[in-house]
């Protein structure tokens, strides 16, 4: 399986990678959270545009992404527009999500951008060729905040992602059992010995499912997210103490 590697990162190669993401209102809170997180024992940053008050002008976002990279060095950035219906804090019209990703991978500082798989099959195609073409890579993603689907249906969203061009597949599942984790877990197992050729994404939210988090390493999940202040998803766990089960996994396994 061949790994992804940002900056002075490679994903899917040992422990997962630890993925914390910035979710300030304004250009403040965001160059704050952009200072502290230098300091943090972290991989990769994703900056949850969705959040910023000025998401809607795109050359207030590319100024703030400017200023946020400065900040950040060498750090890897993903850039992320989460929509209401997958979680995130605003809708936004189909044609303004892409030209806002677009625009924004051709500026070279975002490392790595989300497109979720279902925007539309059409747009999806010309958001991965746009970002591939800009030298980024594509963070693919599906959240279920009600639910975890059957095995079968976790596995064929993440193939899909695979065939229709994502470097990095990702799919977030909502538990309501603990053996709604046990089947995301599966599922993470079953893609990785069968039909993964790359580093894939995946966990179960919340309380319950805070073991897909840290067990990665174990069922093949190559990136983790951890909470430096605010989670901005259910089941986030703070990130020091989160390297250091990873850690203890790793040395576990190896």
């Amino acid at each position: 399986m061949k790994s992804v590697a940002v900056r002075d990162i490679v994903i899917g190669e040992g422990a997962p990678s630890i993925c914390v993401p910035m979710v300030g209102v304004n250009s403040e809170q965001l160059l704050e959270e952009a200072r502290m997180l230098v300091d943090i024992d972290l991989d990769v940053v994703e900056w949850r545009v969705d959040f910023y008050e000025d998401v809607a002008d795109i050359a207030k976002v590319k100024n703030m992404l400017r200023e946020i990279r400065s900040i950040l060095g060498n750090i890897p950035i993903i850039f992320t527009f989460r929509s209401a219906k997958e979680g995130g804090e605003r809708e936004f019209p189909v044609a303004d999500y892409v030209a806002l990703n677009k625009e924004v991978a051709a500026t070279g500082m975002a490392d790595i951008v989300d497109v979720e798989l279902f925007t539309g099959d059409q747009e999806v195609a010309e958001l991965v060729v746009a970002i591939h073409a800009a030298g980024a890579k594509v963070i693919m993603s599906n959240h279920d905040f009600a639910k975890t689907p059957a095995e079968d249906e976790i596995v064929s969203r993440l193939v899909k992602m695979q065939d229709i061009g994502a470097d990095l597949p990702k799919i977030a599942v909502m538990p309501q059992s603990p053996a709604d984790v046990l089947t995301l877990l599966s599922a993470t197992n079953t893609m990785r010995e069968k039909f993964a050729d790359r580093p894939i994404v995946t966990m179960s939210m919340a309380g319950t499912g805070v073991v897909s988090r840290l067990a990665g390493e174990i069922f093949g999940s190559a990136l983790t997210f951890g909470a430096a202040k605010k989670a901005s998803a259910p089941g986030q766990v703070a990130v020091d103490e989160l390297r250091q089960v990873l850690d203890l996994l790793h040395k576990s396994l190896n």
